[in-house]
């Protein structure tokens, strides 16, 4: 919970128009219904009984569609290292192994969404190989 506050706290100090402050993307009742879905694994950086970073997953499996190419993907929802714990690589070593756990469920790519004024995630994710694939573009009115 501590760690979706940290999130949270960054997109609200990026975007204050579109992230409530103080606030985590998911409940502890959220919680609990994700750990019992399979399709939707994490991954969780643990050292000493501390949580040291996490990664929140959902499969995402496309078939039969008219104009998308059938294909399976793990979708990275969330990715966090404490703040006190970045610049230690938790966060590689966190996305490496979704790597390594997507390749292992046959999947055809791993996808993300991060925010364009998130800087320093953007720089973390091109870092590690990731390239745009689709840009979501506003007009505030």
């Amino acid at each position: 919970i501590e760690l979706l506050k940290q999130v949270g706290q960054v997109h609200h100090e990026i975007r204050p128009d579109i992230f409530r402050g103080g606030a985590q993307k998911y409940s502890e009742s959220d919680l609990s219904e994700i750990l019992k879905d399979e399709m939707r694994p994490i991954f969780v950086a643990v050292e000493d009984g501390f949580v040291q970073g996490y990664a929140f997953c959902i499969v995402e499996e496309i078939e039969g569609d008219l104009s998308l190419m059938d294909r399976k993907s793990l979708y990275i929802d969330d990715l966090c290292v404490d703040e006190q714990m970045r610049g230690r690589h938790i966060g590689t070593l966190l996305y490496e192994h979704v790597l390594e756990k997507a390749r292992g469920m046959g999947c055809y790519h791993v996808t993300l969404n991060v925010w364009c004024l998130n800087e320093s995630a953007m720089r973390f994710y091109e870092k590690c190989g990731l390239s745009p694939l689709k840009i979501t573009m506003e007009k505030i009115l």
